[in-house]
């Protein structure tokens, strides 16, 4: 079984009675009769908060703004016949009209849009994650439903790298911040950076994070809750394979608490690309060279 993934965006989007808005797939969708909440896959390059956009104006007719994320959670799609596993990255965002007339995508990915009680929505076929949200019971789609895997994106792909990650803003009881310095041959040499990094395939985003704090710093966390996502894209990157890459990262950031600090140790399992990790007090952070992504997270300019 191939193993795929890509990122989607969503968004939560309610009416003043509190009722959500829904779509349905159409018959050529990957999961035709079933509703979800608006949104699909972020492009290369294009921000998530850019793509639910997008995808509301597509699917719904609605001009929406983005009004901060929700969740980050991940499933696995399998398509059998085609012998591929897809895990899907979803970000879902609370969105607020701003215009617009309500209608499904014209020839598209749904056949009918509308605004749904949580009542209502528990008789529909839902999509998992949507059911989640919406604190439904979650039960499998039907054995027997059609189901065809997500076009890929058009366009070159060679050299093209899209990947999803979890960081964190990682503290303990007395405020100091926990952070990783990247190693010699990996973008950012010699900054400190949060702790984190690309998520595997199957595994929820805020588990790949704790997963990776174990293995940067030796620590033990917890997570408090989701502050942001984040987006980097660089067409000319250039990593351990010493060659330029159209690189786009996609980037959860959580707020993370380690009850008991102890040493930071970075371990075998950190795959090479963790010089370092150290506890700094408040005080501190402002003298260190950080990535642009741990500098906005500390609350500090880039050096």
């Amino acid at each position: 079984m191939r193993e795929e993934r890509r990122v989607g965006a969503y968004g939560v989007l309610r009416d003043s009675d509190g009722r959500v808005l829904l779509a349905r797939g159409a018959a050529g969708c990957p999961c035709p009769g079933v509703w979800q909440l608006p949104g699909g896959g972020v492009e290369h390059a294009e921000h998530p908060a850019d793509a639910v956009v997008r995808e509301f104006a597509e699917e719904t007719g609605l001009s929406v703004v983005v009004a901060g994320i929700r969740a980050a959670v991940a499933d696995v799609s399998v398509f059998r016949d085609e012998g591929v596993a897809l895990h899907t990255d979803r970000l879902i965002f609370d969105v607020e009209a701003r215009g617009g007339r309500l209608r499904p995508e014209p020839a598209g990915g749904t056949d009918e849009v509308g605004w749904c009680t949580p009542g209502e929505a528990a008789d529909r076929p839902l999509m998992p994650f949507t059911a989640e949200l919406l604190n439904l019971p979650v039960t499998p789609l039907p054995a027997d439903l059609p189901r065809a895997r997500p076009a890929a994106p058009a366009g070159p792909t060679t050299d093209r790298r899209q990947r999803f990650a979890a960081y964190g803003l990682v503290t303990d009881p007395t405020d100091r911040v926990l952070l990783t310095m990247i190693a010699d041959g990996y973008p950012g040499a010699g900054r400190w950076h949060l702790p984190g990094g690309g998520t595997d395939h199957g595994e929820q985003p805020a588990a790949g994070l704790l997963r990776e704090l174990v293995e940067e710093a030796g620590q033990l966390g917890r997570v408090v809750d989701l502050l942001a996502v984040d987006n980097l894209h660089n067409p000319g990157a250039l990593g351990p394979e010493r060659r330029p890459l159209d690189w786009h990262g996609i980037r959860v950031i959580y707020r993370v608490r380690v009850d008991a600090p102890t040493e930071a140790v970075v371990t075998e399992q950190a795959g090479g690309s963790t010089a370092r990790a150290a506890w700094f007090a408040p005080a501190e952070v402002a003298a260190l060279r950080m990535t642009d992504v741990a500098a906005r997270a500390t609350g500090r300019r880039v050096s």
